[in-house]
């Protein structure tokens, strides 16, 4: 059973806590949009489409809006044309960080990445610099009290999931980026109640912070995550525990 970085895990949970900001909605309008662009708008057929549109739900979007942002993306109305970038940076001590923007200004998003690396101490990167260290899974989140570890491993593996790690209050269950869904129906048909999933990019290596780093390395990643055009923010660095119960 892999190890899961505390970074990863507060960033968890605060991603719960964004849903009190007003920029959620926009994040969410916009994944919708383009998953119904890219793939059509029957979520049925759609499985990126169909997680936009549970994320909407899970966060009280209304019904009229998920509809018109699906009517957008497949042409039905008349809406902005976004597109998914992905920029690269190093943080501290080395660290590599990935930010997927959603778009419809690149001159505009660049800049607003490049202002934030630059005041807190990273350092934008060129295209490849960073990426490479990166792999794009599945994931999905399951509470630890309704199943012990070895049941969970043994079921999540028979259900196509690829491993399972321990995320704190949570089994974390990684899939092939291509295969969330499929074993997510299938740990629901079982009883299984799905805390989170979603496609994530998980690095390779890991580099440990402590201290100022550490702190510097969650105030860019804050600052990044709260910019209107960033969709998320991936990391390589893990912090100590007396930081991460700070943070937490």
């Amino acid at each position: 059973m892999s190890g899961h970085n505390k970074w990863s895990t507060i960033k968890h949970k605060k991603g719960k806590a964004d849903a009190v900001r007003g920029r959620i909605f926009t994040k969410l309008i916009k994944e919708i949009t383009i998953a119904a662009r890219l793939g059509g708008g029957d979520a049925a057929g759609n499985p990126r489409l169909r997680k936009a549109v549970s994320d909407a739900r899970a966060n009280n979007m209304p019904i009229e809006n998920i509809g018109r942002a699906i009517k957008k993306g497949t042409g039905e109305l008349e809406g902005v044309a976004y597109e998914e970038v992905t920029y690269e940076g190093y943080g501290p001590g080395g660290t590599a960080i990935l930010v997927d923007v959603m778009t419809d200004n690149r001159n505009r998003s660049i800049t607003d990445v490049r202002i934030v690396f630059n005041k807190i101490g990273g350092k934008i990167a060129e295209p490849g610099a960073v990426s490479y260290l990166f792999s794009t899974v599945g994931q999905i989140f399951i509470d630890k009290t309704k199943m012990g570890e070895d049941e969970m491993m043994m079921t999540a593996l028979d259900a196509g999931a690829s491993d399972v790690s321990d995320d704190g209050e949570q089994w974390l269950i990684t899939t092939d980026y291509a295969d969330l869904w499929t074993v997510r129906e299938k740990l629901e048909g079982l009883g299984l109640v799905v805390a989170d999933s979603k496609i994530a990019k998980v690095s390779s290596t890991t580099i440990e912070l402590s201290g100022k780093d550490a702190e510097q390395a969650m105030r860019i990643v804050d600052a990044l995550d709260d910019l209107d055009d960033v969709q998320n923010v991936w990391s390589n660095f893990d912090i100590d525990d007396e930081t991460a119960a700070q943070l937490s």
